[in-house]
């Protein structure tokens, strides 16, 4: 007899996440088991064949070069950028959430707009600027439109959990004496933490693998990010696939580590936005 209490989903959502789980884990893990391949081995054994041992002569000689010098440069642009996304963008929600002023519905549509805008229609006015202000080949010259370009999505998101904080306690801190900047940093700030947390983390996540503006606004080599590393150990060691695959995968690790510490905190700080609006 069939069993009536038979759910199809039950069973069809974990065969899709095990596949969906295939698809995103056996590239990665392709391209770590090829890099601790000998060059021999890449070329006389099968593509998908485990290496003979553990090799770590690639990320040996890709550590001993420049490698260092990009991931240093990505940390300090990225981690400068976030913090003041983080500020400007979180100012800027509060002022467009709870202030009331003539252009407040214009405005934010405007800043919002900013999400459409294509990246490659900035790029020779930023380039311009850039120029113009004697930043050309610096790391603060990445930092300014890294900031710009990710302010759209990120005041939108953080604006959308302001609205949702009560207005009693808003008015509270009034009848207390705060002032605007008090009641953003003391309320506001602080009750927007799974907002801020989210597009701290994406952000980051978004930034480390830019790419345009590092190829366009530097020239140095002691002055380029990690995906400009790809770049260029790819043309050092065009014919040894293991140490570019090293690179790939030393590029990637961070990403890795930071997403799978921050990723409860990017989906509930999505699902409490998504929920509250």
């Amino acid at each position: 007899m069939a069993n009536r209490n038979f759910q199809p989903a039950r069973v069809a959502i974990p065969v899709l996440g095990l596949f969906w789980l295939a698809v995103t884990t056996l590239p990665f893990i392709f391209v770590v088991f090829t890099s601790m391949k000998t060059l021999q081995e890449t070329y006389t054994n099968p593509v998908w064949a485990m290496p003979e041992q553990l090799n770590l002569s690639n990320y040996i000689q890709v550590l001993q070069g420049s490698f260092l010098i990009y991931l240093r440069n990505s940390l300090f642009v990225i981690s400068v950028s976030v913090v003041l996304i983080v500020l400007v963008s979180s100012m800027a929600a509060f002022a467009l959430a709870r202030l009331k002023f003539r252009l407040n519905g214009p405005l934010f549509g405007l800043i919002v707009a900013g999400m459409i805008v294509p990246l490659h229609v900035t790029l020779v006015p930023v380039y311009l600027m850039i120029r113009t202000a004697g930043l050309y080949d610096t790391l603060f010259a990445l930092i300014g439109p890294y900031v710009a370009t990710s302010l759209p999505i990120s005041v939108f998101i953080l604006t959308e959990f302001m609205r949702q904080v009560p207005k009693e306690l808003e008015e509270a801190a009034r009848l207390d004496g705060c002032g605007p900047f008090k009641i953003f940093a003391r309320i506001f700030f602080p009750l927007s933490g799974p907002g801020i947390a989210t597009v701290a983390i994406y952000n980051g996540i978004m930034l480390w693998n830019e790419f345009v503006f590092a190829y366009v606004l530097t020239s140095s080599p002691d002055k380029r990010t990690l995906p400009l590393a790809v770049w260029d150990f790819q043309g050092q060691y065009a014919s040894d696939i293991p140490a570019v695959l090293a690179v790939v995968t030393l590029s990637t690790l961070p990403l890795i580590i930071v997403y799978a510490i921050g990723q409860e905190r990017i989906v509930n700080g999505m699902m409490a936005g998504s929920l509250k609006g």
